[in-house]
């Protein structure tokens, strides 16, 4: 099996409509209006969804190989001569192999490069080296960084057009392949950097999500509806700055349990926010998480995997009604 099977079947278990290569033909439009827009690969353009652009724009694209700390301080003088550099890799080479030099060369000065990391979370059965999930925990302690975690491919689109125009370092989460879930069209949602929405209300429990997360948490909770279960889905696609705000007038509404659900592990992302935030703020409310554990994933079958650690739309629907019966 090779990686490219692999890769795209991070992406077929669902019932939504899909969309293909999501980034890729947005950053093609983008840089239709704005010929600034550069890209870069450390090698891995078609996996990336990057080689979209690259076969649009050769003149744009720089393929650095099989290395990824000089792609990020490339991408550092591109961003310093007014290009707006589009660097793209695993996530777990952005987060782990190249946090010294995101630090120096990009956060440091404010450098404007956005870093497009694929693999997320548990998107990959090839076992820990291709699994990021940790990558928010790492980048998140990063001053300067703001971070973003897209739900479906409408908002992948949408996050690619904002985090062009925003001015300063951004690190986010792609989704990519021919088959990425369109979800949130039906709740007329249009991306914000910074902010929060709340896609579905409910009496029950307040699901907090980001990612893809917030598919699996919109399925479970449309389920748990034969149930008599009532859930409300309040998406977080920015972890860094965190909507604070909204978050915090949720939570505040009473008799509701509160879930984080997260594409990463428990320990540093969403969840651990949520909590911390909670804690400052000095308010009381029943917390629990559903995240992946902390330790190094087991590689094979992305189904198998999603369900063993609780991530599928299956198992938060069996964990929230494990939560409701405590």
């Amino acid at each position: 099996m090779g990686i490219q099977s692999v890769i795209s079947d991070s992406n077929v278990a669902t019932n939504h409509p899909t969309m293909a290569e999501p980034f890729g033909n947005a950053l093609v439009e983008l840089t239709k209006q704005n010929d600034r827009i550069v890209g870069l690969s450390a090698d891995l353009a078609k996996y990336t969804d990057i080689h979209i652009f690259r076969d649009a724009f050769p003149d744009h694209f720089y393929n650095v190989g099989m290395s990824e700390q000089l792609m990020m301080c490339a991408a550092s003088g591109l961003a310093k001569e007014g290009f707006i550099p589009f660097a793209t890799t695993y996530a777990t080479f952005i987060a782990r192999r190249c946090y010294d030099f995101i630090s120096q060369a990009i956060c440091e000065h404010r450098s404007n490069v956005k870093m497009i990391g694929g693999l997320p979370g548990l998107q990959s059965g090839y076992g820990p080296s291709h699994q990021a999930t940790d990558d928010l925990a790492i980048l998140g302690a990063m001053p300067n960084l703001t971070i973003i975690d897209p739900c479906d491919a409408l908002e992948t689109q949408q996050a690619t057009a904002a985090i062009a125009a925003f001015d300063g370092p951004v690190y986010m989460r792609l989704l990519r392949g021919n088959r990425v879930p369109v979800v949130l069209d039906r709740y007329h949602y249009q991306f914000e950097i910074g902010k929060a929405k709340l896609l579905r209300d409910g009496g029950d429990v307040l699901l907090i999500s980001c990612g893809e997360m917030t598919m699996r948490c919109l399925d479970a909770a449309e389920a748990l509806e034969k149930d008599n279960i009532h859930a409300a889905v309040l998406h977080v696609p920015t972890i860094k700055p965190l909507d604070k705000e909204t978050i915090l007038a949720e939570v505040r509404k009473s008799g509701r349990l509160v879930v984080t659900a997260e594409n990463h592990t428990v320990v540093g992302g969403l969840g651990s926010l949520v909590a911390n935030l909670l804690a400052d703020e000095q308010i009381s409310a029943v917390l629990k998480k559903i995240a992946l554990p902390d330790q190094y994933l087991a590689a094979g079958t992305l189904g198998t995997l999603q369900d063993r650690y609780g991530v599928s739309t299956n198992a938060v629907a069996a964990q929230l009604k494990a939560f409701l019966n405590e």
